[in-house]
């Protein structure tokens, strides 16, 4: 079997600065810095002289430098030996190599937390009818009792 190949079709070379968000509906190679989001429909991948000073939302990241944000990654999250970040990582796969850097949070469990939400909202609304059926209840017995005390005793 072929092991999927990644054409990178931009690259921002060392040495060149980019200043702000930055997106591709490809691949792209990172040498040099990203002062901005990397929005990308594809693979990112950070070289040990790349610098993100912001948040990467891409299918597939491999980090050899520096990255100063959060990473949004569907699909697979790679840490090289060199690589540092500082943020947290929501993906399904993660890699992290002997040496490399990461602090913050990682959620690796992104379908329990769609189902999370929509039990919340579920029991949210429940909450809400049995709130009303309380409610509904307390009037009936205060308004019996109420009739009761201005009967005539036998």
């Amino acid at each position: 079997m072929r092991k999927k190949e990644t054409q990178i079709t931009t690259i921002i070379g060392i040495g060149a600065e980019c200043n702000g968000d930055f997106k591709s509906d490809s691949s792209i190679r990172i040498d040099g810095v990203v002062n901005g989001d990397v929005i990308v429909a594809n693979t990112v991948v950070v070289g040990a002289s790349g610098v993100i000073n912001g948040d990467i939302n891409a299918q597939m990241v491999i980090i050899g430098g520096e990255v100063y944000g959060n990473l949004n990654v569907p699909e697979k999250v790679e840490l090289t030996s060199t690589a540092r970040v500082i943020g947290d990582i929501t993906t399904s796969g993660l890699v992290i190599d002997e040496k490399a850097i990461f602090q913050g949070r990682c959620d690796m469990n992104q379908e329990a937390g769609k189902k999370l939400k929509q039990n919340n909202k579920a029991l949210k609304a429940d909450r809400k009818a049995s709130s009303a059926v309380v409610a509904e209840a307390l009037k009936q017995t205060e308004g019996a009792s109420s009739e009761e005390g201005s009967g005539e005793s036998l």
